[in-house]
């Protein structure tokens, strides 16, 4: 083959073949994955309004997003309840929706409305309680999403004939692709939004920066807008649907049966028993203010979830179960490195000089080469193991914090001296954030098609939540991870008495070289670790 057909036959392989497995129905789960990515359009004016405005330490904000990411956990009961309620899961689209409008209504009223809100509980709490509350309305809303990703590849055609299994599976594989693409492209919307809502903000004064956050903030009321039209489109399209199965002599039965799984779920209770235990455990422990509370709710959660775990695999054959397990606790361990927290954005901010805008370009880059990066590297998602690709992005992971780390030890001034100026901070940001934004959702898309693949017809939903509950508590495992960094090397930024301007907790970075390093080390080592281990175990896989 010459190399003009090579090149023709890799561009039809990564682009024409996506292309031509679109269908109609996958647009009111990818609306639904859509709204996730563009809900993350406050991180920024969040970021910049709790560094501005609340005197909140590094390692309380990294405990804070333990609490944020614990609803996560809660996916496996939901779950199951959408696959109790097929038909009716669209009920719990319009609850999400409520808790995630909510959650942005809040802070809009913090900003413009400050003296009516802080007269009913301190704006900490506010901020608080909008945080907490947008996970909680997004996570319903993915457990439906997830099931309709399912639903979503049809079973017959337009003509009323089964669809074949190849092409089905096939199908199934470029739903969760394209699931993971909408998100990725919310985020792109998002960046080139702040980008323009932020251009020039440094010469803005206080109240004008005010006036800023607050419009994003009545922006983000779009997220519940666009999830709910998903659902509102997926009932469009059903009718459509049976009214063209109908003309083509398709019988009501047949037309009834679209609306049902493959097999009638029976309701298992021990899915909402560990989920009704969760919330006790949650709700105790976080209302006592019991010294190591967060960790007693992790361990609780952990134990609560692989009990639940055992239910579901009990459906599968032993080596589905084995080879669930044990890449369940590879991606568990790679999810599960800590980050360096808020003080390495405080950095970047004070000493480096990255504005709102630059960190928006910055987000621009990461979520423009991560759609084009999952195109790319979908044949090789489709061949390569689970493993070899959490190998590879280990590896990947552990070279890209050495910019960070030579940023904070001042490489930049000297490259910026060799190239007269060009390769500065800024640049050696951008150029990290070119090469690390691919990889980040590779090792996910593997997962979800292995899920597609598997999984019981009947028990769709459940299976996402489970492989969701267990690896996002790999993200509360990074948080406490991260809190427990960030009390070893404090970092403290600035914060100043509003009123008088005095300096009540003064700027100090001196730690933050030690922190980066030890992240770096765990990044590597954590993954590899337990690659190691599940390798020499029954547990291993080819998949």
């Amino acid at each position: 083959m010459t190399i003009l057909g090579k090149f023709h036959r890799a561009v039809d392989a990564v682009v024409f073949d996506l292309i031509r497995q679109l269908r109609w129905s996958f647009l009111p789960p990818i609306m639904i994955y859509f709204a996730y990515g563009v809900a993350t359009l406050t991180g920024i004016v969040g970021t910049f309004f709790v560094k501005d405005y609340l005197d909140l330490s590094a390692a309380y904000l990294a405990g804070l997003a333990f609490w944020a990411g614990l609803p996560w956990a809660l996916k496996m009961p939901l779950g199951h309840l959408v696959d109790i309620i097929w038909k009716w899961k669209w009920v719990l689209v319009w609850l999400g929706a409520a808790l995630t409008a909510a959650s942005m209504f809040i802070m809009y009223l913090v900003i413009v409305q400050t003296d009516m809100m802080q007269a009913v509980m301190p704006i900490s709490s506010w901020y608080i309680t909008s945080f907490i509350l947008a996970p909680c309305g997004l996570v319903i809303q993915d457990a439906v999403a997830d099931a309709m990703s399912v639903e979503a590849v049809p079973k017959l055609d337009q003509t009323g004939q089964p669809i074949p299994e190849e092409d089905a599976r096939a199908m199934h594989v470029t739903m969760q692709t394209l699931g993971r693409f909408a998100l990725i492209g919310g985020t792109v919307v998002v960046a080139l939004l702040n980008i323009y809502m932020f251009s020039d903000i440094e010469a803005l004064t206080g109240a004008d920066k005010e006036a800023i956050y607050a419009r994003i903030y009545l922006l983000g009321l779009i997220v519940p807008l666009l999830s709910v039209s998903g659902v509102v489109l997926a009932g469009v399209q059903k009718n459509l649907h049976r009214r063209r199965l109908r003309l083509h002599g398709a019988s009501e039965a047949d037309i009834a049966a679209l609306d049902r799984p493959e097999e009638e779920t029976t309701p298992n209770p021990w899915y909402f028993i560990g989920g009704a235990g969760f919330v006790a455990l949650t709700l105790g422990v976080g209302l006592s203010d019991i010294a190591y509370g967060q960790e007693i709710i992790f361990a609780g959660s952990m134990i609560i979830v692989a009990l639940l775990m055992r239910q579901l695999v009990s459906v599968l054959s032993p080596a589905q179960a084995r080879a669930l397990i044990g890449t369940a606790l590879i991606l568990f361990f790679f999810r599960a490195v800590p980050r360096p927290g808020p003080g390495q954005t405080w950095f970047e901010i004070d000493i480096l000089g990255f504005d709102q805008q630059f960190l928006s370009v910055l987000s621009l880059i990461v979520s423009v080469l991560t759609l084009v990066g999952m195109v790319v590297l979908r044949p090789m998602m489709a061949t390569r193991s689970i493993t070899w690709l959490v190998v590879m992005l280990t590896l990947v992971a552990g070279l890209l914090t050495l910019p960070n780390i030579g940023l904070y030890y001042g490489v930049h001034h000297w490259t910026s001296a060799l190239t007269g100026g060009i390769v500065d901070a800024r640049f050696i940001a951008v150029l990290d954030t070119a090469v690390e934004s691919p990889l980040g959702q590779v090792a996910v898309i593997p997962m979800l098609a292995w899920i597609a693949r598997n999984a019981p017809g009947h028990l769709k939903a459940t299976f996402f939540a489970v492989m969701a509950s267990f690896t996002n508590l790999a993200l509360s495992a990074s948080a406490l991870l991260t809190k427990y960094l960030n009390q070893i090397y404090e970092v403290t930024r600035e914060v100043r008495d509003a009123a008088t301007g005095t300096v009540e907790v003064a700027a100090d970075y001196s730690q933050l070289g030690w922190l980066l390093l030890t992240v770096a080390a765990l990044t590597v080592a954590l993954p590899i670790l337990t690659i190691l281990v599940v390798k020499r175990s029954p547990l291993r896989s080819n998949d």
